[in-house]
């Protein structure tokens, strides 16, 4: 939700990998509403989530695939109980470098909610999870908002979370916050 500007007309691009090359798999649709959710609250990041309706239907390639949606009690026992799930985007690959121009990819580990509660002087909502490192290592970081986090369950991807915020990008001690989908299946449905 963080992310999302209703002023501003905008389009999204599926299948792209490099945005400084054409590649030939990319397929750019036009937005025709978007909901971001009613209990969003911009200074804590509470509910960050929006959903965005495209103008036509999307066809599935090789470069355009989906991830699926899971049922929250599956996401919630054996999803979220996995070692780790996959963060991508186009966002910056350092704390305060420069965004991406490649699609990056990055697995990061589940921490564990006391932990993760612990690590951090702002809140976290019963409706947030904790990813990453305890090392300063590697993190998603700005530009990633509104990313997908998924995990991987016997061959099927399913969305877990939404890149949502951190403190700085990749600090030792402190992980990627993200939007817990399993608590807005109904939402979203």
């Amino acid at each position: 939700a963080h992310c999302m500007n209703q002023s501003l007309s905008t389009r999204v691009v599926l299948g792209e990998f490099d945005t400084l090359v054409t590649e030939g798999h990319e397929v750019t649709h036009d937005v025709d509403e978007i909901l971001i959710h009613k209990n969003y609250m911009p200074d804590t990041y509470h509910n960050d989530i929006a959903l965005i309706k495209l103008n036509k239907p999307i066809k599935f390639t090789r470069f355009i695939l989906p991830a699926c949606l899971p049922e929250s009690n599956f996401a919630e026992r054996v999803l979220m109980r996995q070692e780790e799930g996959i963060v991508s985007g186009f966002g910056r690959v350092r704390e305060g470098g420069l965004q991406s121009t490649i699609l990056q990819k990055l697995a990061v580990p589940y921490i564990d909610r006391g932990k993760c509660i612990e690590s951090s002087k702002f809140k976290i909502s019963n409706r947030m999870f904790c990813a990453g490192y305890d090392q300063e290592e590697k993190d998603a970081c700005q530009g990633d908002s509104g990313g997908p986090h998924v995990t991987r369950y016997k061959n099927t991807w399913f969305v877990t979370g939404v890149v949502s915020w951190g403190e700085g990008c990749a600090r030792k001690g402190k992980y990627g916050v993200y939007t817990q989908v399993s608590k807005y299946i109904q939402w979203i449905q």
